[in-house]
């Protein structure tokens, strides 16, 4: 058949396939399964976000009665209702006394559940309720700082990529690299540096792109991990306590988790490799709010370009606060909701030198961040039990507040992230070109920084997920599944 011939014939099919074709970096959003599909809310390929206060996560001051337009899983544009177009067959969303802040992207995740259990700690997944949670409070991105079922961390990963789960976009760490030395059944332990650096290759080779330190991992066992990650440019984090984090940061660390909660720097006559967690503690409560040992080791962290993550949530004191962080007792299964009131209860008025030494947490993180250095922020949702993924997001950016303008608070848990993870050219603020990662709040939480609780829709890849429907189709779930 002449050449001519068989163009003339193939092209208009050809045409027709390159019309369906996505642009060049357009998101293609998956096909929803039924299940997935009831939660949401907003699924046009444009959408209008008109008379919004946004936030932007820059840390810029936020701007008033802005519109801001979402094509194809992108932001396309951002400006002054008056100024932008809106396109015809949009889907408008009047947004007149809300605001849109960009997508969490929080550092310090976990899909399982902790509780006591015969002197020991119990731990479940939490496959279902976790990423659903953390979806409806507005984590858009997390990343699992470590993991107890990394292979069923992967496959949730791997299963909200495909539209099957609801759930955030998952940076997914290995299973802990830890030594002997804690009475946990589901922890993982490794035996010494060469067993360290072959669980390293063996979890990057399956798809986990961070790797955690755990309190009696040695030097060398983090020599060994550093090693092995760096030559994939992939990360190490660590919960210290064997390890100082001066000696963290000379070996190469890239992050440190929990603040300086986990510092072992300060005990006096620490001896090396070895973890004694309650020295290191009242190390801490002893140690000056302005101390210069302080501020050198803050000094040392940031030349090292060593990023710190918040954790406060995991550490808030019980007496007058709330039983589950950030409003979230009612998504416990009911024999969990009486433990935690029950344990609530036991422990007001009992814990003056945790409160004394949360205080000064949240003053180093911000003499951490004053001096330049990359602060960015999760939840470990571990500990007691009352720290719950999703509630616990935004209660995060609450605490922020007590040393943080909410402006400040919400770019640490936004862009900040993004910039560890490599990402902050796509995701972290809401600006042009960026995915469409963002959350719509009724009212402002500028001026009052707990309408954060009153988050309408979370769109992420510029689907719009129904928060309140997500966290009332988890109440009484978390414990179970």
């Amino acid at each position: 058949m002449p050449s001519k011939l068989i163009l003339r014939r193939c092209l208009p099919a050809l045409l027709g396939f390159l019309a369906m074709a996505p642009a060049a970096g357009q998101a293609i959003a998956p096909p929803f399964t039924p299940q997935v599909k009831e939660y949401i809310k907003v699924s046009a390929p444009v959408v209008a976000l008109t008379d919004a206060k946004v936030i932007d996560g820059t840390g810029r001051p936020a701007l008033l009665h802005q519109t801001v337009l979402l094509r194809d899983g992108r932001i396309e544009q951002v400006g002054p209702s008056k100024k932008v177009k809106v396109p015809a067959g949009a889907e408008v969303i009047n947004c007149a006394g809300k605001t849109l802040i960009p997508g969490l992207v929080m550092l310090h995740e976990h899909l399982y559940y902790t509780m006591p259990a015969g002197g020991l700690f119990n731990i479940a997944q939490m496959p279902y309720s976790f990423p659903r949670l953390y979806l409806a409070g507005g984590a858009t991105t997390i990343r699992t700082a470590g993991s107890i079922e990394p292979q069923t961390d992967l496959a949730i990963q791997r299963l909200i990529g495909e539209g099957k789960f609801i759930g955030p976009d998952m940076d997914v760490t290995a299973p802990y690299m830890e030594e002997p030395g804690m009475d946990i059944p589901a922890l993982n332990t490794i035996k010494g540096p060469a067993d360290a650096a072959a669980s390293t290759k063996f979890w990057a080779d399956r798809g986990c792109t961070s790797f955690k330190m755990y309190m009696h991992a040695t030097r060398a066992d983090l020599a060994a991990v550093v090693q092995e990650a760096h030559a994939r440019h992939l990360k190490v984090t660590g919960h210290l306590c064997a390890i100082t984090y001066r000696e963290a940061a000379e070996a190469g660390i890239d992050n440190l988790e929990h603040g300086f909660m986990a510092s072992s720097d300060f005990v006096a006559g620490k001896a090396a490799d070895a973890c004694d967690y309650p020295a290191a503690r009242q190390a801490l409560q002893r140690l000056p709010l302005g101390s210069p040992a302080m501020a050198d080791l803050i000094k040392l962290l940031i030349s090292k370009n060593v990023a710190l993550t918040s954790t406060l949530p995991v550490f808030e004191p019980y007496t007058g606060r709330e039983v589950v962080l950030g409003g979230g007792l009612e998504a416990l299964m009911p024999q969990l909701q009486e433990r935690e009131t029950a344990t609530w209860q036991s422990n007001q008025g009992k814990d003056s030198a945790s409160v004394a030494l949360f205080k000064k947490e949240q003053s180093w993180e911000k003499q951490f961040y004053d001096a330049g250095g990359l602060l960015v922020a999760g939840t470990d949702p571990t500990g007691a039990g009352r720290t719950i993924a999703g509630y616990a997001n935004r209660r995060e950016i609450e605490l922020l507040e007590g040393g943080f303008t909410p402006v400040q608070a919400i770019k640490i848990c936004t862009l900040n992230g993004a910039k560890y993870l490599g990402r902050d050219r796509d995701i972290g603020t809401i600006e042009p070109g960026k995915q469409a990662d963002l959350i719509l709040i009724n009212g402002d939480p500028e001026r009052d920084i707990s309408r954060l609780r009153q988050m309408e829709i979370v769109f992420k890849h510029g689907v719009g997920f129904d928060s309140p429907k997500l966290f009332e189709s988890m109440k009484g779930k978390v414990g179970l599944n």
